[in-house]
């Protein structure tokens, strides 16, 4: 754990980025709520364009860091939660999906600290939760920007957003059961294994 907190690991261009963005998210809220709408959107551009490079930086310079696994994605939630916040404003139903974000990542959180117990190890974003992210992200902007949106479209950008989260969090729980379904069974194993060494000796 010592080597992850190492300053070589945290002060990385990724995640200064990362940092850069949740500096942003009051920026966001800000503007949005005082009808700068335009200024919003191109905060939360600058956002989706940092998130994008600080990826791509970390692979190719070799700065890929365990606090980065971690400090991307609360990054990424933080700043769609604020994006969903601003927005219930219009959308007095929204909360609904403020709901299941706030359930979906404290399963999630569960799943991950589980795996981290058996593995000791943080596991990146999979492909699925990039979709859900992107998918909430153009959602959001979407409404973010078009303020004259018809309600029935609005809602079911909504409704689909929601799915596609939903689609998420099912795909990741079968990774992480696969994943402590794998190490129970390792673990019966050895049990076994040193029974039977016990019975022989």
């Amino acid at each position: 754990m010592g080597e992850r907190l190492k300053k070589d690991n945290i002060m990385t261009i990724p995640n200064l980025m990362s940092l850069f963005r949740i500096l942003l998210i009051p920026a966001i809220i800000w503007l949005y709520r005082r009808g700068d709408y335009k200024q919003a959107i191109v905060v939360v551009a600058l956002s989706a364009l940092t998130d994008v490079l600080d990826g791509k930086v970390a692979r190719r310079f070799h700065m890929v860091s365990d606090v980065g696994k971690v400090l991307d994605p609360v990054a990424d939630k933080l700043t769609q939660v604020s994006m969903i916040f601003c927005l219930s404003s219009r959308y007095q139903r929204l909360w609904v999906m403020i709901l299941l974000f706030a359930v979906k990542e404290g399963i999630m959180l569960y799943w991950g600290y589980q795996t981290l117990k058996v593995r000791d190890q943080i596991n990146s974003a999979k492909w699925y939760g990039k979709l859900s992210t992107v998918v909430l992200y153009l959602v959001m902007t979407v409404l973010f920007f078009w303020q004259e949106i018809p309600d029935g479209l609005a809602w079911f950008l909504i409704v689909f957003c929601a799915g596609i989260m939903l689609m998420s969090l099912v795909l990741y729980g079968r990774f992480y059961h696969g994943i402590l379904k794998m190490h129970f069974l390792d673990t019966e194993v050895k049990q076994k294994d040193e029974k039977t060494i016990s019975k022989t000796i």
